[in-house]
């Protein structure tokens, strides 16, 4: 098992590597072109969507990253992450931009401000309940018919994958849950064994 690699540009990347390290997975931080041939895997954190986006030009790693997400390459994205990923931003900034890929629209801080951040239970996938925090997340307002959903807060839709895309409102590596995390390390060994294929 290659290592996963974290965006380590901005946000709460040290929870997601010390998640990684507790379920056994080698992580490496993320902040140069370079790093990203390293990885079998890549986590894009929650932490500011347009100080990504802006951070993320600055580091010339957006270009290569959009390649690798267009090339089928397994990306998961908590939160800003999930903006991040998205092909529409519905309440984005005037120049905000994300990496694209899944074929989502996302409306920014749905949960409301910092203030309004809770914790939850989600029944996620076939993981079952997992308890987790939504800080000032988004929600998916629609999903193309590629996507599919694997939770839902309510009626509002809170994560989604798409091949080998896997996106989520929410912070599961604030409350120490391992199972969204497990389930992308086995979406990134499936990608690993048909690229080996």
């Amino acid at each position: 098992m290659l290592p996963i690699g974290v965006l380590a540009l901005q946000g709460d990347f040290r929870e997601h590597i010390e998640t990684l390290r507790v379920i056994g997975v080698q992580a490496i931080e993320i902040r140069k072109p370079d790093d990203l041939s390293k990885i079998s895997g890549l986590i894009i954190p929650g932490g500011e969507s347009t100080v990504i986006d802006k951070l993320s030009k600055i580091f010339s790693v957006r270009e290569p990253l959009i390649k690798l997400i267009q090339s089928g390459f397994p990306v998961f994205g908590t939160c800003a992450g999930l903006i991040m990923l998205a092909n529409k931003i519905i309440d984005g900034t005037p120049t905000q931009e994300s990496f694209g890929g899944l074929d989502i629209e996302v409306r920014r801080n749905a949960f409301g401000s910092q203030v309004d951040s809770f914790e939850a239970d989600v029944e996620f996938a076939d993981s079952g309940s997992v308890h987790v925090a939504f800080i000032r997340a988004p929600i998916v307002a629609t999903v193309g018919s590629e996507v599919e959903t694997l939770a839902k807060f309510g009626s509002d839709i809170v994560a989604v994958r798409q091949d080998n895309l896997l996106g989520i409102s929410f912070h599961p590596e604030v409350t120490g849950v391992t199972a969204v995390h497990e389930y992308f390390i086995q979406m990134c060994r499936d990608a690993n064994f048909q690229h080996h294929k």
